[in-house]
């Protein structure tokens, strides 16, 4: 990214082919050491993961952050659910939100500003098979008249 301070380690790019993004809240997350480490090296995948409120409280679930090498036996489970840290506000209206809208919580990117890991959560609503489609098309026939474009210089 362009901003001062912030580097980005992954991103979920196929949150914004499945869903449409509604809003997007930028989250603490709490990690251990080796956790951490393994962020820096850049071994995250987000795929599949998601947000949910249990408990009034936020966790980050199937999020794969690899074992770090050297963290022996330290390394927690991969896949473990980890708590998402906002203020209990905020996470009361998101479940407000979920329950009633049938919306969804994607996390789009992890990300470190100013040295603490960030995650980026959407508030997402499902795409359908033909929205999906009308929104590759419409990519195809830009991806066209760029080419197009391109071609007449």
């Amino acid at each position: 990214m362009a901003e001062r301070g912030i580097k980005v380690i992954a991103e979920n790019r196929k949150a914004r082919h499945d869903y449409f993004v509604l809003d997007t809240y930028e989250t603490g997350i709490a990690l251990t050491g080796t956790e951490v480490k393994s962020l820096r090296a850049g071994r995250v995948n987000l795929k599949e993961s998601y947000a949910q409120v249990t408990g009034g409280e936020l966790y980050l679930e199937s999020a794969h952050i690899s074992p770090y090498e050297q963290g022996n036996r330290y390394n927690p489970d991969p896949l473990r659910r980890r708590k998402l840290l906002m203020h209990k506000r905020e996470i009361l209206r998101l479940y407000g939100q979920v329950k009633q809208e049938g919306l969804t919580l994607v996390p789009l990117k992890f990300y470190f500003s100013r040295g603490k890991v960030k995650v980026e959560l959407a508030l997402c609503k499902g795409k359908k098979l033909y929205d999906k489609r009308d929104a590759a098309a419409a990519k195809d026939a830009r991806r066209e008249v760029e080419r197009a474009f391109r071609d007449r210089r």
